[in-house]
């Protein structure tokens, strides 16, 4: 009876995940079959598989990388390199104000720990034209732009993103066993060096969780950087070149859909690539916090 139990039990979680699966895949199901139709056959009847070829997905894509308002070499570019600086500043200064909030038990680092956790629940709408304001007045005081430039944008990144790295690393730094930094005390580390050496090294799993999370919504960000570089700009990430196949009375998405496709490829690759090491990174920390 028991084992009757289990296995319907089982049969049930099943149909479940399936059912949710089958709910979370179908927008990327609708974005790969209508990349290889034209529009005509994408607006008249999106979910089915007429007019769907490989031809005509090859043609798509090829149009879409060798279009000349699209950009798709020089926007990628752009993209990659501000996810990557993001990235690598948010997981270096995220570890580094983590350990530092962590390990000095005094008022002022509590109170900026919860500055941090309260800036997470502002909604971005709140701020985004002080923001653009802000940025503008900073530019022209230091005499760089802020606005229309990579490194103003991955500075905005660094504060928006900086909150939740910081709240995750926190509370798996809590785990780390402060043993470990004494003895580096003792054996004549200086605190760089335990940080560096001993510390940053034991959090590379929960980085690697962050940073991927961190560079998702990076990635596929679209409203921060239409802010501050513009529609029209140099500096041009895909999100805002796919734009560029939306007109106020033609949508192409015999373009837009191939370009969406080609954006969100290479996250799903990293994710791919990088799960287990998510995986690892979400339940250490969970445990650990």
């Amino acid at each position: 009876m028991h084992t009757k139990e289990k296995a319907s039990s089982v049969v049930i979680r099943m149909i479940i995940a399936v059912i949710v699966a089958a709910y979370v895949l179908f927008p990327f199901f609708l974005l790969v079959i209508n990349s290889g139709k034209e529009t005509s056959d994408i607006t008249s009847n999106p979910v089915s598989f007429n007019g769907m070829s490989f031809g005509q997905f090859k043609f798509n894509v090829h149009e879409v990388i060798n279009d000349p308002n699209f950009l798709f070499w020089r926007s990628f570019g752009y993209s990659a390199l501000i996810t990557i600086l993001s990235l690598v500043l948010l997981a270096l200064f995220g570890a580094m104000a983590a350990w530092v909030i962590c390990r000095n038990k005094t008022a002022w680092s509590t109170v900026i720990y919860f500055t941090f956790i309260a800036s997470m629940i502002i909604p971005f709408q709140v701020v985004m034209l002080p923001l653009i304001s802000t940025f503008r007045d900073v530019g022209k005081f230091i005499g760089f732009p802020m606005l229309q430039s990579v490194p103003g944008i991955v500075f905005a990144y660094l504060g928006f993103g900086g909150a939740m790295t910081v709240f995750i690393l926190v509370g798996f730094i809590k785990g780390v066993p402060f043993d470990l930094e004494e003895a580096a005390s003792i054996d004549g580390c200086s605190p760089e060096q335990t940080f560096f050496q001993i510390i940053f090294p034991l959090l590379t799993p929960v980085i690697t969780t962050v940073t991927i999370l961190n560079g998702m919504w990076i990635w596929n960000d679209y409203l921060l950087p239409s802010m501050m570089l513009g529609q029209n700009g140099k500096v041009m990430t895909i999100p805002i070149a796919i734009q560029k196949f939306v007109g106020s009375y033609v949508k192409r998405w015999d373009r837009i859909l191939p370009a969406a496709l080609l954006a969100i490829i290479p996250m799903i690759i990293i994710f791919l690539i990088a799960q287990k090491q998510i995986m690892e990174g979400m339940i250490e920390g969970a445990v650990k916090g």
